[in-house]
C-alpha cells in the first residue's frame, strides 16, 4: 500500500511560502527606488526650471560686468551668480568681450543639500 498522499508536506508548503516572500519584497524594493528617484528627478526639474528663468533673466541685462551675488527665493532655493570677463588676452584687439556666467542653485531636500550649475558665455560689447 502506497502511504503517500496526494498534496503538499509542510516543509514543501513553508519553502513556497518563503521564496514567495522573498520575491514580494524584491519587487517592493524596486519600486521603492524608483518612486525615490522620481522624486528626485521632480526636485531637480522644479531647480533646473528656476535657475534658467534666472540665467534669462540676466542674458537679457545688456550691462553685464563682472560681479557675483547671492540670492535666496521664498520658497527655499539659494542662487550663487558670478560673472567673469574671460579670455581677455584673446579679445583685447577686439570691440567685444567675452563674459562667462555661472549659476549655482542650491536646495535641501530632507537631510541632503542638492546642487545644480548652469554655465554659459556672453559676448559683450566693450565699453569706449
Amino acid at each position: 500500500m502506497n502511504s503517500r498522499r496526494g498534496g503538499f508536506t509542510l516543509l514543501e508548503v513553508l519553502v513556497a511560502i518563503a521564496l514567495l516572500g522573498i520575491a514580494v519584497t524584491v519587487v517592493l524594493q524596486l519600486f521603492s527606488a524608483n518612486l525615490r528617484a522620481i522624486a528626485t528627478s521632480g526636485d531637480y526639474i522644479s531647480a533646473a526650471t528656476k535657475a534658467e528663468a534666472k540665467m534669462g533673466e540676466i542674458l537679457d541685462d545688456d550691462e553685464l560686468s563682472e560681479k557675483s551675488w547671492s540670492e535666496t527665493t521664498d520658497d527655499g532655493y539659494r542662487l550663487d551668480v558670478s560673472i567673469n570677463d574671460v579670455l581677455k588676452a584673446r579679445t583685447e584687439n577686439l570691440q567685444v568681450r567675452l563674459l562667462e556666467i555661472d549659476l549655482i542653485i542650491h536646495w535641501t531636500k530632507g537631510t541632503k543639500d542638492r546642487s545644480l550649475t548652469l554655465r554659459t558665455l556672453k559676448m559683450v560689447e566693450k565699453e569706449v
